[in-house]
């Protein structure tokens, strides 16, 4: 069992930036990809970044060149550092730990944490 905890999300002007951190609980981090999705209000939740066990990251087209997924498995952590931030990046942001074994398929998420993009 893996619990995902989010942070660091908030209100911005748009241009601004924010890192948003996913903490994990539990052993065996590395063995996760990890993501970020992203759910607006009447909209589809909706990958925003990925990033697999040995650093390949996959972003989604709108976010290209202005997110950053990273992970730290000695903290048992990954981040999405977001600059340029417009209006339409408004949405509950969700961190997801994805593992698929022989067996079972593991996936977890985290609450959310909200970010608002307004003047």
């Amino acid at each position: 069992q893996v619990q995902l905890v989010e942070s660091g999300g908030g209100l911005v002007q748009p241009g601004g930036s924010l890192r948003l951190s996913c903490a994990a609980s539990g052993s065996a981090f590395s063995i996760y990809r990890m993501g970020w999705y992203r759910q607006a209000p009447g909209k589809q939740r909706e990958l925003v970044a990925q990033i697999t066990t040995d650093g390949n990251t996959n972003y989604a087209d709108s976010v290209k060149g202005r997110c950053i997924i990273s992970r730290d498995n000695a903290k048992n952590t990954v981040y999405l550092q977001m600059s340029g931030l417009k209006p339409e990046d408004t949405a509950v942001y969700y961190c997801n730990a994805y593992w698929m074994s022989i067996v079972r398929t593991y996936d977890y998420w985290g609450q959310g944490t909200q970010v608002t993009v307004s003047s």
